[in-house]
């Protein structure tokens, strides 16, 4: 298998699934300062000119939730989904969409308005907005975290990577203010991990 990786980015997500799999897996690391993702030679893998994209065989992959849920069904034996047809199932599917439809985009909105936009572009009124939507979400995950080691118990799964990634990056901008114990106390767990640690090593 063969990841295009960049640090910083949404490719974290897959390789730390790897790293967890623990099977043999290529590195094509891309520059995407250097336009690296923008290449004729790239796009023909994948057209959005995004990372990650994981090539296995003939498949060709893009969307990190989508991938992670891939590697979690390929290598099953690693118990990093729950079974079929369960309601552990359920909730797993449930976490991994609400990372990506609910948890992702204020916080996005708060990176290019704060960070990745030139100053004469942000928008204060979209970081204020973003901001009370964002704690909104953390106000759900604080509840449902309560009392819990991981997302589904005391299970690790795929969901825990998805979401475990994208509140790790909220929490390095600051954007977890205020008291989420819970939360805090979940990423917190979730960093140390030696395959969170691999894949996050360069």
């Amino acid at each position: 298998m063969k990841l295009y990786h960049a640090p910083q980015s949404r490719s974290i997500r897959p390789r730390w699934m790897l790293e967890e799999i623990g099977v043999p897996y290529e590195i094509v690391r891309l520059n995407l300062s250097a336009g690296d993702a923008k290449k004729p030679e790239y796009l023909a893998v994948n057209p959005n000119g995004t990372v990650p994209t994981l090539v296995d065989g003939d498949l060709v992959l893009f969307e990190s939730a989508a991938i992670c849920q891939y590697l979690a069904d390929k290598f099953a034996d690693k118990r990093l989904a729950p079974p079929l047809g369960t309601p552990a199932r359920g909730l797993y599917y449930q976490w991994i969409h609400y990372a990506m439809s609910a948890l992702e985009p204020p916080i996005v909105a708060i990176f290019l308005h704060t960070i990745r936009k030139p100053e004469a572009e942000r928008i204060a009124a979209v970081v204020a907005e973003s901001r009370s939507q964002l704690a909104l979400v953390l106000g759900v995950l604080e509840r449902a975290l309560a009392g819990r080691e991981h997302l589904l118990g005391t299970e690790f799964t795929a969901a825990d990577v998805v979401l475990g990634s994208t509140l790790a990056w909220a929490r390095a901008m600051g954007c977890i203010a205020g008291d989420y114990p819970a939360v805090n106390g979940y990423i917190e767990r979730l960093l140390p991990r030696a395959a969170f640690q691999r894949a996050s090593a360069d």
